[in-house]
C-alpha cells in the first residue's frame, strides 16, 4: 500500500508494498476483450496485503478493502500488471467513515511518482488528475467539483475510467461526468485508490474489477 499526502499537492510514502504478479497463460482464459478481471475471491491474485500505522489494504470476505485511518491522505494499491490503452470498471462502496473522502482507480502507474488517477466521493464529487515527478495535480479543474450521477453515503458506485490514447474519461454509473486529455503516461498498471482530507476513517470496499481492451 502506498500513501500521498494531499496537503500543498505533495507525495509522502508511508510504506511500500512491492508486488510481482504474473499471470502467464491464464490471461487466455479470461473472455475476449478482457484483459484481466477480478472478483477478489482469490487471495492471491496479486494485489497488495498490507496493514499499517497508515491504514489496510488487504482482500477482505470477497472484496479488495482500502482502509486510511490518517487525515489528509490517500492509499492505493496494484496488481502488478501492465497495459497501455484500456476501459477499467470496478464497483466501489463506501462502508465507513465520512462522505467528505475521494475513491476510484489508477491507470498507467509508472511508479509511486507518475500515474493517473479517477476519484470520487460519498459526498457526490469528482475528479481526474497524475502525479508527475511526484507532485499532484487535477487536470481540467483546479478543485474536484459536483456530479449529479454520484451516489452518495454508503451507496454503491459503477466506476469506469477509459484511459485511450491521450483521451482520460471517468464515468460513474453510467453517465459520463469528465474527459480530459493528457499525454504525460502511454501506459502502466492499473490500481485502486481510496483516501481521506481533515477526517480519517475513509473504508471502501471494492468488488468486480475489470480491465478491457477499447
Amino acid at each position: 500500500m502506498q500513501s500521498r499526502l494531499y496537503l500543498t499537492l505533495m507525495i509522502v510514502m508511508f510504506s511500500v508494498a512491492a508486488v510481482a504478479c504474473s499471470f502467464g497463460s491464464d490471461i487466455e482464459s479470461f473472455p475476449e476483450g478482457v484483459l484481466f478481471q477480478d472478483d477478489f475471491s482469490d487471495t492471491t491474485s496479486g494485489w497488495d496485503r498490507v496493514e499499517d500505522d497508515v491504514g489496510i489494504a488487504d482482500y477482505a470476505n470477497g472484496v479488495y478493502r482500502i482502509f486510511v485511518n490518517v487525515d489528509n491522505t490517500d492509499a492505493w494499491s496494484n496488481p502488478g500488471l501492465d497495459f497501455s490503452d484500456v476501459i477499467v470498471e470496478v464497483e466501489a462502496t463506501k462502508v465507513g467513515g465520512p462522505d467528505d473522502n475521494d475513491f476510484g482507480v489508477i491507470c498507467r502507474y509508472e511508479d509511486i511518482n507518475n500515474f493517473y488517477f479517477f476519484i470520487v466521493s460519498s459526498d457526490g464529487y469528482y475528479a481526474v488528475g497524475k502525479v508527475i515527478d511526484g507532485t499532484q495535480e487535477l487536470l481540467g479543474e483546479s478543485e474536484m467539483i459536483s456530479g449529479g450521477a454520484i451516489k452518495t453515503g454508503n451507496m454503491t458506485n459503477n466506476l469506469r475510467v477509459d484511459c485511450i490514447g491521450s483521451t482520460l474519461t471517468l464515468y460513474a454509473n453510467g453517465t459520463q461526468l469528465t474527459t480530459v486529455d493528457d499525454t504525460s503516461f502511454t501506459s502502466g498498471d492499473v490500481g485502486l485508490l481510496a483516501g481521506t482530507f481533515d477526517t480519517p476513517g475513509t473504508d471502501i470496499h471494492f468488488d468486480n474489477f475489470v480491465v478491457r481492451a477499447p
